[in-house]
């Protein structure tokens, strides 16, 4: 009986002071290593938005999640050129259990949820 491959999350928050042709120059290096060695299940682009703790002196990171297929030496791969990669504020490559849900749609209406029990004043 074949089991499907585990599915693997990858989270890169870029810097948002590095130039947009930067990023979008990680972003397709990032895809382009995954499709040489595995498969891409889908891809987030979260936009920019304010992290919990300032990372390297910097209040925001663009946050982007790849979901993928692929094996040790790709996962080795991405770990290694992520760590040198300037740009890159933070990453982590997560395995996602079997029946894990989707990941959130982190559209504007996300961004500024009301929490449950207080009036929403638009």
């Amino acid at each position: 009986m074949a089991t499907e491959p585990p599915v693997y999350d990858l989270v890169l928050l870029l810097d948002t002071q590095a130039d947009e042709e930067r990023r979008t120059e990680i972003l397709d290096n990032v895809q382009s290593a995954i499709e040489k060695s595995g498969d891409i299940v889908g891809r987030h682009d979260w936009g920019v938005r304010p992290t919990v703790y300032e990372i390297h002196k910097r209040p925001d990171a663009d946050y982007h999640l790849f979901q993928f297929h692929g094996g040790v030496d790709l996962l080795e791969r991405l770990d290694h050129t992520l760590k040198i990669t300037d740009g890159v504020l933070r990453f982590r490559i997560i395995k996602l259990r079997a029946g894990t849900p989707p990941p959130p749609e982190m559209g504007a209406a996300a961004a500024v949820a009301v929490p449950a029990g207080e009036p929403d004043e638009s």
